[in-house]
């Protein structure tokens, strides 16, 4: 199996060594390189070729969320995960719209902060839905009103069934969940979830389900 390439960004360096420590105990995480701050994120990508970039959110020169952005507009963009101190920083829910493939915070258990990699390296966000819906909450209260008018304008590119899947990703249901619920298949599952990232252009999962809050198709189930 091959092992997934990983990227530290922190500008702390006891949190980088912990991290550093933390994902060397797992056989199918390599550690292809360290930087101490957004700035240096671009050149390290380029150096070291990352599956994943696991980046802290607040640095002094860049921060995590530009260096997010920087990372994201690229044709051959790694993953990332953004690191915070923070359940509902402002910063995050930025990152996310950014591109960023979720957060984890630094006092998460190391295991999860390992299963949080292989996840996003396997193409799944690390937003469990209960931290998914607090993030949305918190967007809520500076949401303009003309949004959810522009996020319903471009969910209207999606046919009914990828409107579905759309709303079942927004509830933060894995593939598997999303097929049961839909009576189809994961493989179909997988491929509408391909068709309507390409159709609105967007990143990820967690884009989607963004989306879909703003358009105000997640507010039963909040």
């Amino acid at each position: 199996m091959t092992a997934i390439r990983l990227l530290l960004v922190d500008d702390d360096p006891l949190v980088r060594a912990g991290l550093s420590l933390m994902m060397g105990g797992a056989e199918d995480i390599e550690i292809v390189g360290e930087g101490a701050d957004g700035d240096e994120v671009e050149a390290l990508v380029d150096r070291t070729r990352p599956d994943v970039v696991l980046m802290d959110i607040r640095m002094p020169t860049v921060d995590g969320l530009t260096a997010t952005e920087r990372l994201r507009a690229r044709a051959d963009a790694p993953q990332v995960v953004v690191l915070t101190t923070f359940h509902a920083d402002e910063q995050v829910l930025h990152a996310l719209r950014a591109g960023a493939a979720g957060f984890v915070l630094k006092d998460t258990p190391p295991a999860e902060i390992v299963d949080a990699v292989r996840r996003v390296a396997a193409g799944d966000p690390v937003l469990s839905p209960a931290v998914t819906r607090q993030l949305m909450r918190h967007a809520a209260g500076t949401r303009a009103d003309t949004r959810q008018a522009r996020a319903r304008d471009r969910l209207a590119a999606l046919n009914d069934r990828e409107r579905e899947v759309a709303v079942a990703v927004g509830r933060g249901l894995a593939n598997a969940e999303i097929a049961t619920g839909l009576f189809m298949s994961v493989a179909t599952v997988k491929t509408h979830v391909s068709h309507i990232l390409a159709k609105l252009g967007l990143n990820n999962r967690v884009q989607i389900a963004l989306l879909a809050y703003d358009a105000g198709l997640l507010e039963d189930t909040l």
